[in-house]
């Protein structure tokens, strides 16, 4: 029974099944043949296949594969994921839907599949297409073309711009008995490296009159329902994909910025489980309301652009690596990092100092933030050169600077704010009171800021309350017409001034998910109200927000907050000035966001008081400089932090010399001793590695098969450590 006992435990051993270990990172996926796109994407090209009799095409990357049959008319009659053999598609549908002047019209599709639980091919030849759709007319194959321009001014981890890969354009002529001279393209994007389509929309209007393009559908799929219930549950499980658009207001993470994505029932599906019919197997994306957009002979409307994300597995920490990667895909500015001071005063006095303490420390950039007393709306040109003097300094000191404006959240009068709908009164809007953007008054902001930055040379605009999403009753307001084209002309007066910020190199501080139309950043995630409670919770609930915040953001796509000066409340119990009495707080702050490789708001009035506070903060400025690769590369998430034991996070990137960085922290008020379990797998070392604590001797450790191991960790009270993983193959000095 003994020896038993000891078989089982040497077994327990070796599988690393410790209780540290994360589940869900330990065990790699099953992804069949080829290797894994996550670790290395290299063979994964994206390319366009004709049939040989022209009857279609097929769009792949070794990842994910959309077939499109051509006769009688274009239809997508498969989506598949390569890795998991799994078939989206469960019957065929318009490639998209328009609604001109009223009346609707099917772009593509086929008619005549009478079972809709699924598609067999030799259904194909059999099926009709719609004379009253619009019919398929020609095709273009190209290369990804950028979205706009991006100024690349600082360092960003991700840098290719615009992405890799393959565009297949369709092209749709009228039907007969359908506005004259009209052409509609599809437009459809397929990426290297990744499981990643992108579909939208293009109308010409080459006849002799107007149009109006009352709404669309730019994606519409029939898809395999992941979940069979006769009776209705509650909520129901979607596919093993994900679905968002560049159109996106009013969010923080992927599902509530999926603003277009509509998730429906289809009633010609009667041979569906469920009794009432009530399966959600149809998704459409769409705008929210209208745009409602007047197309005049001779002009175009583009669409926004749909993203098809297909996931390999239901593994968390996978499906939020693969949502990352598309961010830095799609959004590569949205790795630029800098180390933000937020300044709040404008004197000047102040304001130089804070750029000298900037620059003494390594801190990259000072924002002049809410509550600091600027005016970007002021267009005194004496107030204005005062600033132009201050970003001087700033450059001349290699510091960047910017400032904050609000926009949404505020009222500015009955004439310019947006008009609820219900009442024909201003009100209703997201935040309330809000100020519309087609009103002259927001084309007025727009031509201001602009100015301001042409003037000044500022580097940021740090903008809050951001366009949530209003719409607008209002007839009197220049930028739209009414409700109907509301929400699509703020939404594309906003977006079409982060895009030319981003062509300036202006980075974007945006409390919004506008990632994909040109954004930097966006809070991590945390309620504003909690940097007023007692230190020694902020510092815990701030590590919280960060393993929770990086699932679906990297590191660099979320601010974390540090309040140097009382914020909200709390007083003398919630903030850190004097800085140097409350150092261990102020440093625990540093140390967690720097080793997180999530930029933090220090805001106050200055950033040292002492030279013992100076020499802390420049220690982890440093600390972070040095590895700022593997830093603002992937976290696994090993140990959520929950104030009694030990948490940590591990990040990763097997493109670096530095494959892995752990960190470990110790929030309690005893030490603890440990060993700790790493699951290497997506460092992409197998075999060996070789591990250092901090800037100790690396030691070499053997992995087991799922690529983990254990180091052993020793941790004093409120205190934490790092481990450097490299390849066992390389030098130190590699």
């Amino acid at each position: 029974m003994r020896v038993l006992r000891v078989f089982i435990w040497l077994v327990w051993t070796a599988a690393g099944l410790s209780f540290w270990a994360c589940a869900r990172t330990s065990t790699p996926p099953d992804l069949g043949t080829g290797p894994d796109w996550l670790i290395d994407p290299s063979s994964y090209r994206a390319e366009v296949r004709f049939d040989e009799d022209g009857s279609g095409a097929i769009l792949q990357n070794g990842l994910i594969r959309r077939e499109i049959r051509f006769r009688p008319n274009a239809a997508t009659t498969s989506l598949r994921n390569l890795k998991t053999g799994e078939e989206f598609v469960r019957a065929v549908r318009p490639e998209a839907r328009l609604e001109l002047d009223g009346r609707t019209y099917d772009v593509g599709g086929l008619r005549g599949q009478a079972e809709q639980a699924y598609l067999k091919r030799e259904w194909l030849p059999g099926m009709t297409a719609d004379p009253e759709a619009f019919r398929l007319a020609g095709r273009v194959v190209g290369r990804i073309a950028e979205r706009f321009s991006w100024l690349q001014k600082r360092y960003a981890s991700s840098t290719a711009w615009p992405p890799a890969g393959i565009a297949l354009r369709l092209d749709f002529e009228s039907p007969d008995r359908g506005p004259a001279g009209l052409m509609v393209s599809i437009v459809y994007e397929l990426y290297d490296g990744l499981p990643l389509l992108s579909k939208s929309l293009v109308v010409r209007n080459g006849g002799t009159r107007a149009v109006t393009l009352d709404t669309f559908a730019s994606e519409i799929l029939a898809f395999v329902e992941p979940e069979s219930a006769v009776n209705t549950p509650a909520s129901w499980t979607r596919p093993n994909f994900h679905l968002e658009s560049d159109m996106a207001f009013l969010a923080d993470t992927p599902g509530t910025a999926a603003k277009t994505v509509f998730w429906m029932l289809d009633p010609s599906y009667t041979s569906q489980v469920n009794y009432q019919l009530r399966t959600p197997c149809l998704v459409e994306s769409r705008p929210p309301l209208g745009p409602g957009a007047i197309i005049a002979p001779g002009e175009v409307f583009e669409s926004f652009r749909t993203y098809l994300l297909c996931y390999d597995g239901t593994d968390r920490e996978r499906r939020g690596l693969a949502l990352r990667r598309m961010y830095r895909t799609l959004a590569p500015w949205a790795t630029e990092n800098p180390i933000l001071m937020h300044l709040t005063s404008t004197d000047p006095d102040v304001v130089r100092r804070g750029i000298d303490q900037s620059a003494e420390t390594g801190f990259e950039m000072v924002i002049l933030s809410f509550g600091s007393g600027l005016d970007m709306e002021n267009e005194d040109p004496e107030y204005r050169r005062g600033f132009k003097d201050l970003a001087d300094y700033a450059h001349s000191r290699g510091v960047e600077i910017g400032g904050y404006s609000l926009l949404a959240s505020r009222r500015v009068s009955e004439a310019v704010d947006v008009i609820d709908p219900r009442t024909g009164k201003p009100g209703g809007a997201a935040f309330g009171n809000s100020p519309c953007l087609g009103s002259t008054w927001g084309q007025d902001y727009f031509r201001k800021l602009k100015g301001f930055f042409e003037t000044t040379g500022f580097d940021l605009l740090e903008h809050d309350g951001s366009y949530p999403g209003d719409v607008c009753a209002s007839t009197a307001h220049p930028g739209h017409r009414g409700l109907a084209d509301s929400q699509w002309t703020q939404w594309r007066t906003i977006t079409d001034f982060y895009r030319w910020c981003r062509s300036r190199g202006v980075y974007l501080n945006v409390p919004d998910w506008y990632f994909l139309s040109g954004s930097n950043k966006s809070a991590m995630g945390y309620r504003e109200v909690n940097w007023s409670l007692p230190r020694d919770r902020q510092v815990v609930l701030g590590r919280q927000n960060i393993f929770d915040g990086t699932w679906e953001k990297t590191p660099s796509m979320g601010w974390m907050f540090v309040p140097l000066v009382q914020y909200h409340g709390g007083g003398a119990a919630a903030t850190i000035e004097p800085l140097d009495e409350h150092l261990e707080h102020y440093e625990a702050h540093l140390a967690q966001n720097f080793s997180a490789g999530v930029q933090a708001c220090y805001r106050g009035l200055r950033l040292y008081d002492t030279d013992r506070t100076r020499d802390a903060v420049k220690k982890w400025v440093a600390f972070y400089k040095s590895y700022r690769a593997i830093l603002d590369s992937d976290i696994i998430h090993v140990r959520r932090p929950d104030g009694r034991d030990l948490d940590g996070i591990l990040h990763v990137n097997p493109g670096l010399p530095v494959k892995g960085l752990a960190v470990v922290s110790n929030p309690t008020d005893r030490e603890i001793a440990r060993t700790w379990t790493l699951p290497l797998y997506y460092t992409g070392l197998v075999g060996r590695a070789l591990i250092r604590e901090q800037e100790g001797t690396p030691s070499l450790h053997v992995l087991d098969r799922f690529s983990r191991t254990e180091v052993a960790v020793r941790l004093g009270p409120r205190s934490m450590t790092w481990f450097v993983i490299t390849d066992a193959h390389r030098t130190r000095g590699d």
